[in-house]
């Protein structure tokens, strides 16, 4: 092998979420490192080109972002293949636009818009609350955000309301019971639902049981599960469908529904 850090990508070793198709080329964006994981992110070269069709080609998008008209989370990124990730809010001024991206039913990065109002922040799971030199307590949200001296009562699996112009926190909500929550990983991804119950597992993993509108009850691992909300209220808006999952059967009378409607 050689060696440094691996700068390419191939097509069918992209994440699936990314929805590429297989005969358009050998090679796929390989994200640059930056706040989210490789594979728990999404390029802003696809997010432009492919989801928003803003650009038809990879050189269109450069044109546009070295503009510096994309802000991701009120910064702007001239990086086509910078990681935008779960909860992050891309702007675009020219148009008026803001988008949050959050995860579909099916697990993929839906383009959901948001009002400018919602625009001004977003939420982060605290990762590791530790104290650093010189006695400094801090916390590391999901997105790589440092955060010193952080309210004593924010723990690991809170979520923190982060204002996006000062990257100050300025509200939490605690991991506990009868809490909405999102499912960011595993089979349940995009799923929301009040968290009922949770499994300890000493040496294992603690195991969240949570239950959606429908009143659909399904498990997942504590690491999937990211709070968004005091009891049912979620302090952000949610994509089309609100986070139920419907069966095949069910999808399938919706869109008949539909059609005959039309």
């Amino acid at each position: 092998m050689g060696r440094g850090p691996k700068k390419h990508l191939k097509r069918l070793n992209a994440p699936k979420h990314w929805m590429l198709d297989k005969l358009t080329g050998t090679w796929a964006p390989r994200p640059s490192s930056g706040p989210h994981k490789m594979r728990e992110s999404l390029p802003l070269v696809i997010f432009l080109r492919n989801r928003l069709r803003y650009a038809l080609t990879g050189k269109e998008t450069k044109q546009i972002v070295m503009q510096r008209l994309i802000k991701v989370d009120g910064k702007v990124r001239t990086d086509i293949t910078f990681p935008a990730g779960f909860m992050d809010v891309i702007s675009i001024e020219r148009t008026g636009e803001n988008f949050r991206l959050v995860y579909d039913t099916k697990g993929r990065f839906t383009i959901h818009r948001i009002s400018n109002e919602e625009a001004k922040y977003k939420l982060g799971k605290v990762k590791h609350v530790k104290v650093g030199q010189k006695g400094i307590p801090f916390a590391v949200t999901h997105d790589g955000r440092t955060i010193r001296y952080p309210d004593p009562l924010i723990k690991v699996n809170d979520t923190v309301k982060i204002d996006i112009e000062t990257g100050k926190v300025t509200e939490f909500i605690k991991f506990e019971t009868g809490n909405l929550a999102y499912i960011t990983g595993g089979r349940n991804m995009g799923r929301v639902g009040v968290i009922t119950h949770r499994e300890r597992h000493h040496g294992g993993f603690d195991i969240v049981h949570i239950k959606d509108a429908l009143g659909h009850a399904f498990a997942t691992r504590l690491t999937n599960v990211f709070v968004i909300g005091h009891g049912d209220k979620p302090w952000i808006s949610l994509p089309k469908g609100k986070g139920v999952k419907l069966t095949i059967s069910e999808e399938r009378d919706k869109r008949r529904a539909l059609a005959a409607s039309e």
